[in-house]
């Protein structure tokens, strides 16, 4: 079985885990285990992992429990505490981007964007490739980025309303453009303190040695601490759309 979140920017609900110990105290029917995967467990809410406490304490015999998350510390310490923890680190993206082009058959140029894009993820970059249209919102969010520095307060305004039209998706929207424009302000600081990190965005390294030229480190940090402070807010549920106004007014205004 499979427990994660039902679409990115929901959260892994009690009444999930409940399933999921009903169905862990079947012996099973054809093979030797049962195997539950648990995916981004720093999702679920607090009751939920609480829920979980006496199954990774006491789990059924037959089976096998395998928790994902981004980092321990963003689980309780209690769930922590029950597990043994395996750290999975990314791949070199240099790996990656030979993979996908000699083993997946994909264009040189479009492997090494992808290796970059999902950060030594293999499985991620696969999933990339296999999703145009997310590339597609993604190459939409990075245009917008150079246009937005040009932009008075009221044509900020109207970005987010653009953003915003689809009312039932407006959470995931801004979850999306925040962690977009995060990468790419990112690849800014390091080209600013001239880090000899690799740049996430590839395709638009051009873009960002221009805005680079032109914000100073401080300015460069500030956007990148502005941002996480965005996604944290977003996950508090603060206000969709002003959240976003919010952040436009702090970019600089780059004629």
């Amino acid at each position: 079985m499979v427990v994660e979140a039902e679409s990115e920017g929901r959260e892994v609900r009690i009444e999930q885990v409940r399933e999921l110990q009903r169905s862990l105290s079947l012996s099973p029917y054809q093979a030797p285990y049962r195997v539950a995967l648990l995916r981004n467990l720093q999702d679920a809410t607090p009751s939920a992992q609480n829920a979980l406490l006496k199954t990774l304490e006491e789990a059924p015999a037959k089976v096998i429990l395998l928790v994902t998350a981004a980092s321990p510390e963003s689980l309780l310490p209690t769930i922590v505490s029950r597990c043994e923890v395996m750290r999975l680190r990314p791949l070199p993206l240099e790996t990656v981007a030979v993979y996908l082009h000699a083993r997946m058959g994909l264009p040189e140029p479009q492997a090494r964007l992808l290796a970059h894009l999902s950060g030594g993820r293999p499985g991620y970059a696969l999933r990339l490739h296999d999703d145009p249209a997310a590339l597609e919102r993604r190459q939409g969010l990075l245009e917008a980025v150079p246009d937005l520095l040009k932009r008075t307060r009221r044509g900020r305004f109207a970005y987010i309303d653009l953003l915003m039209r689809e009312r039932d998706k407006q959470r995931q929207m801004m979850r999306l453009a925040l962690e977009t424009w995060s990468s790419f302000w990112r690849d800014v600081l390091l080209v600013v303190s001239q880090a000899q990190a690799p740049l996430t965005n590839l395709d638009r390294a051009g873009e960002i040695q221009a805005i680079a030229g032109r914000v100073d480190l401080a300015t460069a940090h500030r956007l990148v601490s502005r941002i996480d402070d965005a996604l944290q807010n977003l996950d508090r549920n603060a206000n969709v759309r002003l959240l976003g106004e919010v952040l436009l007014l702090d970019w600089p205004y780059l004629q």
